[in-house]
């Protein structure tokens, strides 16, 4: 179950009910569970802890224990399973055949999505950012040639790097990043990568999200023959006028316009 990123307001009365009703709590931090429970009023509960370091060791004993009572699951905040720990317990639950419910509510990235404004018709999540600046090259490169808006988490001590490297790749393009979203201190920022991490409060503190604009993303052609020969071939294989103008700019060749000139002098 989702617990808040930061505003304790933003607990559900679902979330409410089964921190009160439940036999077992399994958090990620049990420190961070107890105050959580005690900023809400309610009751101490049995915890267990179940994190990256005892998932293994811990999986078997909750599912089991999930056969007879009821266990809630909470991360540190946010929604468990998602870039937290959870994932496992939920498959080796299904394994075991015990039932399983989920409670909709907070998710950062989800929350970044909606507040950056580009578009997420269609967009992939890749979790944390790439430690390593090679990875780190390869992953903003490839957001940018799918032309999908790409969500990362980034921690306060590697966020400047992170945007310096998307500045190397990219330096046009568009990032937003949500720094202690809900918080007192949240902050919001959105402009090129450089420009960002200038504006970022010093020292970084707190959890951050990168959206990246890829979907805006156009590669210009290297010279107007590239772009006629893409026409002959878009026309060749049958295409229309204007589906030849839709699949050059999609694919970043040239803009919609552009193509639908070129097309129509080239059609035969």
């Amino acid at each position: 179950m989702p617990t808040p990123l930061g505003n304790l307001r933003d607990i559900t009365l679902r979330a409410l009910d089964v921190l009160r009703d439940c036999d077992l709590l399994v958090a990620e931090d049990t420190r961070v569970a107890k105050r959580l429970l005690s900023a809400l009023d309610l009751p101490g509960k049995e915890i267990w802890s179940y994190r990256e370091q005892n998932a293994e060791g811990a999986t078997a004993a909750i599912v089991e224990r999930a056969r007879v009572q009821t266990v809630a699951v909470v991360s540190d905040a946010g929604t468990p399973g998602i870039s937290d720990p959870g994932r496992g317990l939920v498959a080796a639950a299904r394994e075991a055949g015990v039932a399983i419910d989920v409670l909709p509510g907070p998710s950062a990235f989800v929350c970044a999505l909606v507040l950056c404004g580009f578009d997420i018709a269609r967009f992939s999540f890749e979790g944390f950012a790439p430690r390593g600046r090679a990875e780190l090259v390869r992953a903003v490169e490839t957001a940018l040639n799918r032309r999908m808006t790409c969500v990362w988490y980034e921690s306060p001590n590697r966020i400047v790097a992170t945007l310096a490297t998307i500045s190397s790749v990219a330096p046009e393009i568009r990032v937003f990043v949500g720094r202690e979203l809900t918080k007192r201190f949240e902050q919001q920022l959105l402009d090129t990568a450089d420009r960002v991490a200038a504006a970022l409060e010093r020292p970084v503190r707190g959890e951050l999200v990168v959206v990246l604009d890829a979907s805006a993303h156009v590669e210009p052609a290297s010279s107007e023959a590239e772009i006629e020969r893409a026409i002959d071939r878009e026309l060749a294989a049958g295409a229309s006028t204007s589906e030849v103008a839709k699949s050059l700019a999609k694919r970043g060749i040239t803009d919609r316009k552009n193509a639908y000139r070129l097309a129509l002098l080239r059609r035969p």
